[in-house]
């Protein structure tokens, strides 16, 4: 079989360069167009440039290698898009545009646009996946959450409300510590996340009223002893004093404001977490507001 031209392959080797950025989605990618694993993870410690031409040099050593550098190629001429990861979205939509070019110029695949894109099927059948499982997890946490309600004992009431934040994040992907002390065991904390390059310390109530501004100082007082990328997120079940608000405003106090229904909004798959924190983060820093309701994002 004749071998795929050199320039072809150069510009296949700056695609998976410039399209993708996890490498797992590489070796993903490899695998779909068939690249034997001992090839795929021969090289995998290695640059994305240097791991793809390692593996191009060494499937062009034999017919069934060619054929597998073609289903490449055939692959990434069927993309429509980059992935989502792609550092430079435009770097990496114009290297798969020169590529097609080349593709087309020496007419080396099926260009039949009705033929299957295995690649892309399979993420989307796998995204699809994850989807009811988090779909299925937030139900199962929906469940758990609205038991407590008939829960007396506030104590086992507040444990379980930490649990169920925790696996909230997880379920998420957004990477959270439980319940912690600090070393010298004089503040505890009921958890910590990282969202967008800051720290986050979380405190829950779930308490028969609205929290008030002695509640909020506490978390405030944890908050002020760490680094100065550390903010608060307060979850009140009941909510918040009036005062409270004003209190916590455009006071460089770094809390933000969540209730029990906005929770509910979010366990109910209506709105993300990740929509939740970017809205009260985005409107925080515009206004100084640490209680913007989602009601108007979701209605």
């Amino acid at each position: 079989m004749e071998n795929i031209p050199f320039e072809i392959q150069q510009q296949i080797i700056k695609c998976f360069g410039q399209c993708f950025y996890y490498k797992s989605t590489v070796a993903s990618f490899m695998r779909t167009c068939g690249v034997p694993e001992p090839l795929i993870i021969r090289w995998k410690d290695k640059p994305k440039y240097i791991w793809a031409k390692s593996v191009l040099d060494e499937l062009n050593q034999n017919e069934k290698g060619k054929l597998i550098i073609r289903k490449i190629a055939s692959e990434f001429f069927r993309m429509r898009d980059v992935p989502d990861e792609a550092t430079s979205r435009n770097d990496g939509i114009s290297a798969l545009k020169k590529l097609k070019k080349l593709i087309i110029q020496n007419d080396i695949i099926d260009k039949n646009p009705e033929t299957n894109n295995s690649y892309y099927q399979s993420q989307k059948e796998l995204k699809i996946k994850k989807l009811q499982s988090k779909s299925i997890a937030l139900n199962e946490l929906k469940e758990k959450y609205f038991s407590q309600f008939s829960n007396q004992n506030v104590q086992q009431r507040g444990f379980e409300l930490e649990e169920i934040i925790s696996k909230l994040f997880k379920i998420n992907d957004i990477p959270y510590h439980n319940s912690f002390r600090n070393t010298k065991n004089t503040q505890q904390m009921d958890g910590h996340f990282r969202f967008e390059g800051f720290d986050y310390l979380v405190e829950a109530k779930w308490e028969g009223g609205f929290v008030d501004s002695a509640k909020i100082a506490s978390l405030k007082q944890k908050v002020d002893t760490k680094l100065n990328s550390t903010r608060g997120l307060f979850l009140a079940i009941n909510g918040f004093r009036e005062e409270v608000i004003n209190d916590y405003s455009n006071k460089e106090a770094k809390i933000l404001f969540m209730n029990g229904q906005e929770l509910v909004y979010i366990l109910e798959n209506r709105i993300s977490l990740q929509e939740v924190l970017t809205l009260k983060i985005t409107e925080a820093s515009k206004t100084g507001n640490p209680y913007t309701s989602v009601m108007n994002h979701i209605l």
